[in-house]
């Protein structure tokens, strides 16, 4: 008989506050599971190269390739105002003609694009505004920031702000999925699927906790901490947001921004609907 111990499987989540329900105890629930945090971008990266099993990934990267399917209704949503997806223009919002990306997005990214291609014809020219950087290193007309340092309130005036859950949820009426649990097609997870919402339904009860250890990292005031993982964002994929799934798919599809005919494929997640 063999001894062989099976490798760990690789799980990469983000590093922002907002995943943090996702992943509590993850690692003491998930048998054989090594959790890793990144940037949403780069956790993409890093899936498409193999280097972990599994990712709590931009939702864009699900529609971007056909070698994923979503193995979770554990997930990083909104149902209105998202407060930690913001963007700041200098100049009226019609007239935006150079837009700066925070380099660790890609769906709030995209996202981005096709509100202000379709609500007022603009197709601004792209910069990347890296991690480290602030919104003062840059002389774009509008700025996307994403994550815990779109909490914090800039000290610049801008002409006009944009909250993408906010005017995601006025535009459509639907929620936004901002991340997923993706794997490739090929990639055995075991019993993961569970342990994945196990993690995530622990998370969500223990919200005031995770409030009070992390805003202190964050620099910003537990209440703050609490009522953005409480009131600004939701954690379960049910029908509503696969809606919005579908519908944020054929925007981007249509503003060229993902490529036409990859399925949306959920693995056992019954409830996603």
């Amino acid at each position: 008989m063999s001894n062989l111990v099976p490798p760990p499987i690789r799980v990469g989540a983000v590093s922002y506050l907002n995943s943090k329900p996702l992943i509590e105890d993850l690692e003491g629930l998930a048998e054989n599971a090594e959790l890793m945090l990144d940037y949403p971008s780069l956790l993409a990266d890093d899936l498409a190269a193999g280097r972990i099993d599994v990712g709590l990934v931009p939702s864009i990267e699900v529609f971007r390739s056909s070698n994923y399917e979503v193995i979770s209704n554990a997930c990083v949503a909104t149902q209105g105002p998202v407060l930690s997806v913001k963007m700041y223009s200098r100049v009226p919002l019609g007239k935006i003609r150079r837009l700066a990306l925070d380099m660790g997005s890609r769906t709030s990214a995209t996202l981005v694009r096709i509100m202000l291609a379709e609500q007022y014809g603009v197709i601004p020219e792209v910069e990347p505004l890296p991690i480290e950087q602030t919104i003062e290193a840059t002389t774009a007309d509008a700025i996307l920031l994403i994550g815990d340092r779109a909490i914090h309130t800039p000290s610049t005036n801008f002409v006009s702000t944009w909250d993408l859950g906010e005017e995601w949820l006025r535009w459509t009426g639907l929620p936004f999925v901002f991340a997923m649990w993706a794997v490739r097609r090929d990639q055995e997870t075991g019993s993961l699927e569970t342990s994945l919402c196990q993690s995530r339904d622990k998370g969500v009860t223990l919200l005031d906790e995770i409030a009070c250890r992390e805003a202190p990292k964050l620099g910003i005031d537990v209440s703050v901490a609490q009522s953005y993982l409480k009131n600004n964002l939701s954690f379960y994929l049910g029908p509503a947001e696969c809606c919005g799934l579908r519908l944020f798919q054929e925007l981007a599809i249509k503003t060229g921004l993902a490529p036409e005919g990859v399925p949306l494929v959920f693995r056992n997640c019954i409830s996603a609907g």
